[in-house]
């Protein structure tokens, strides 16, 4: 019996209506003759409901009593959708990640699968219940509950599919597919019938909220087909994410953006040994920086370390190392980034529409550009509004068909 993996979002579970509704869909998928595993997040806002608590009561809690917390809330959809499947007739059991054989690195928050051990799983699956698995979550070495950070149950689905050989993966969510933007901020954004791992790698790594970036990389790995779909329009088509090549290397892909995004700026702290001085900050608050560039225009000694700002311990964790002995070292708030992902953004002619778009902006702060990139570092109320001017300059005249842009 050919395996499918389904990962259903926070949207997708918020109340007990749509968990009745997500049930329903995993019982038609397994009566269909498919060995079904449903991957959940947390219902609705209770990631960030638990998440307000935790600051309520210290403002800098630790990286462990998070993920303590916040592994609850995925814990409470599996349970409840294995009860509302029960209901309909078909049997079903739930799992933490502990339990599936989710095996992480250490690092609290922001956790990488290192191994899958799905023995229990595949022995359910064998006795022909649904298994219903907790994304986001899973357990180090220590033994210790660790979270895979924001979208990890992407990660979990596509990790767990790859694990069970399974024939397919499939996210449900909100939107049914992948758009050359936001189609919340961009009205005519168009969606992508079709892309490859590379071009969705690239845009979920710039902020595309669609599919998880880890979640990419695994699936590319394994050579797992990961289709996107709507929960609530299950019909409608999606985008199928695989590794068929483009049929030509220029291409645009979309222009995506990440919102609360903080900085670290270090002015002229050491010299010629201002990037020494700026990595050393990053291991003692135990972070990877998203990028480092220098100030907008080049030839500036200063230097910027983006992170995304959604953890809450970040900041007290910046604060922290910068306390101990940088001098010359301030954190920046209330920033995001802007994103042109595609072969042909480096070419002459792209290089001068988005510099176009910049000429408008009062404050770019920095641009970081690759062979398949160009980030612009912005104050946060200007993100949407550069979003919108890049897609113009992208994508003329309304023209924003997949195929129609390579």
């Amino acid at each position: 019996m050919p395996v499918i993996v389904q990962k259903f979002g926070g949207s997708s579970v918020a109340d007990i209506d749509r968990i009745k509704l997500v049930a329903r869909r995993v019982v038609d998928t397994r009566k269909a003759g498919n060995a079904v595993v449903a991957v959940v997040s947390a219902m609705g806002k209770t990631t960030d409901s638990l998440m307000a608590m935790a600051t309520q009561i210290n403002p800098t809690p630790s990286s462990r009593e998070l993920d303590m917390l916040l592994s609850v809330g995925e814990r409470i959809t599996t349970a409840l959708l294995s009860m509302a499947i029960q209901a309909l007739g078909v049997d079903a059991i739930s799992f933490t990640g502990s339990q599936c054989g989710i095996m992480t690195s250490a690092s609290h928050s922001n956790a990488r699968i290192v191994e899958v051990r799905p023995f229990r799983v595949a022995d359910e699956l064998e006795t022909g219940k649904v298994v219903i698995v907790a994304g986001f979550q899973g357990t180090s070495y220590k033994r210790e509950i660790t979270t895979l950070g924001r979208g990890g149950s992407d990660t979990t689905a596509v990790a767990l599919a790859a694990a069970l050989g399974a024939r397919q993966c499939e996210i449900y969510s909100d939107i049914e597919a992948v758009h050359t933007a936001d189609p919340k901020v961009v009205l005519d954004a168009r969606k992508l019938t079709e892309v490859t791992y590379d071009e969705m790698l690239n845009l979920a790594r710039h902020g595309a909220k669609v599919l998880n970036a880890e979640a990419v990389e695994f699936a590319r790995r394994a050579g797992i087909a990961v289709y996107t779909r709507s929960t609530f329009k299950p019909d409608a088509e999606g985008t199928v994410i695989r590794a068929n090549p483009p049929p030509d290397a220029s291409s645009v892909t979309g222009v995506t953006s990440r919102k609360g995004v903080l900085a670290v700026e270090v002015s002229n702290v050491a010299g010629n040994d201002d990037e020494k001085v700026v990595r050393g900050l990053m291991e003692r608050a135990d972070l990877s920086p998203r990028y480092v560039c220098s100030g907008f225009g080049g030839g500036c000694a200063d230097l910027y370390i983006f992170q995304d700002g959604a953890a809450a311990d970040l900041r007290g964790r910046i604060t922290k190392a910068l306390g101990g002995g940088i001098e010359g070292a301030r954190i920046l708030e209330g920033l995001g980034t802007v994103t042109v992902v595609g072969d042909a953004v480096s070419t002459l002619e792209a290089r001068r529409a988005w510099m176009g778009c910049l000429e408008n902006l009062s404050s770019p702060l920095g641009v970081i550009a690759t062979p398949n990139a160009v980030t612009v570092l912005v104050v946060e109320d200007q993100v949407d509004l550069l979003v919108k001017a890049l897609h113009r300059a992208c994508f003329p005249n309304g023209e924003t068909d997949h195929e129609s842009v390579r």
